[in-house]
């Protein structure tokens, strides 16, 4: 005979299974190199049919996840947020700008760190240069993909046939007097930056402004963020900024294996 504490028992039990599965979910979509199919999730996951296609629409209408144009799973607003949280937490913080303040001593011009959003990137932490004449672009402030040394890099980093897609559909305004707005001269000098895997702006996002680039990546390889240095003309050329390249791979290093270190710590029980 079932009593209600053997239905008690059960519903425990179908709860913490639903949560884990939750976490499954959420680990394979924000983890994955593209976007992800339900089929390809409910294969993958081992999960029935019904039960994905109630967790994932509760998690759509949490804003975890949203779908693309093909409808296959991305993260979603919700679940940038909680990353950004998570890499904004005060231990990580603390060695994050270290770094940074290492690093535009080390330089004397401004360096900071910006994620890809959409068709922009985010400038998530900068540390100023101390001189009097400054390009003031504040953290938070979004920069156009296709005008920027990391919105470049970015794009360059997509799979090829994601990057003409995009290319095709970009409204390419001119920011600048170098500002690049032929999309298959943008294609070619992506392919170049995808070669280096060094983003650069040669006065396309702003006049009188250069600026470069490098990856920040997971463990996997897959970019997490991009590390930038830019500087006004009047004081750097573009061909000096790019003489301290290895000191911001140097730097991107030792932000990795924050991030590293951070992912590992996360997923320990």
């Amino acid at each position: 005979m079932t009593t209600s504490r053997d239905h008690q028992a059960a519903s425990r039990r179908e709860k913490g299974s639903s949560i884990l599965r939750v976490l499954d979910i959420l680990h394979h979509v924000c983890t994955a190199e593209k976007a992800t199919p339900l089929p390809e999730l409910i294969a993958e996951l081992n999960i029935p049919k019904a039960t994905a296609h109630r967790l994932v629409q509760q998690l759509e209408e949490q804003r975890f996840f949203q779908t693309n144009m093909r409808g296959n799973l991305v993260p979603g607003p919700a679940m940038r947020a909680i990353a950004l949280g998570v890499m904004n937490s005060n231990e990580i913080k603390v060695q994050r700008q270290a770094i940074l303040q290492g690093l535009s001593h080390r330089i004397d011009e401004t360096c900071g760190i910006s994620i890809p959003d959409g068709t922009e990137m985010i400038y998530y932490d900068r540390v100023q240069a101390n001189w009097p004449l400054q390009v003031h672009l504040p953290i938070g402030s979004h920069v156009p993909i296709w005008g920027s040394a990391s919105g470049k890099l970015y794009l360059a980093r997509l799979p090829k046939a994601t990057r003409r897609r995009v290319l095709r559909n970009l409204p390419l305004v001119k920011l600048a007097r170098n500002t690049i707005v032929d999309a298959d001269q943008l294609e070619e000098e992506l392919e170049q930056i995808r070669q280096t895997d060094l983003g650069i702006d040669n006065e396309e996002f702003i006049d009188g402004m250069v600026a470069i680039s490098v990856p920040v990546t997971h463990r996997d390889g897959r970019l997490a963020a991009c590390l930038f240095c830019h500087a006004p003309v009047i004081r750097s050329s573009l061909e000096e900024l790019k003489a301290h390249e290895p000191l911001l791979r140097e730097a991107a290093v030792q932000l990795q294996e924050v991030l590293i270190d951070a992912e590992d710590r996360a997923t320990q029980p």
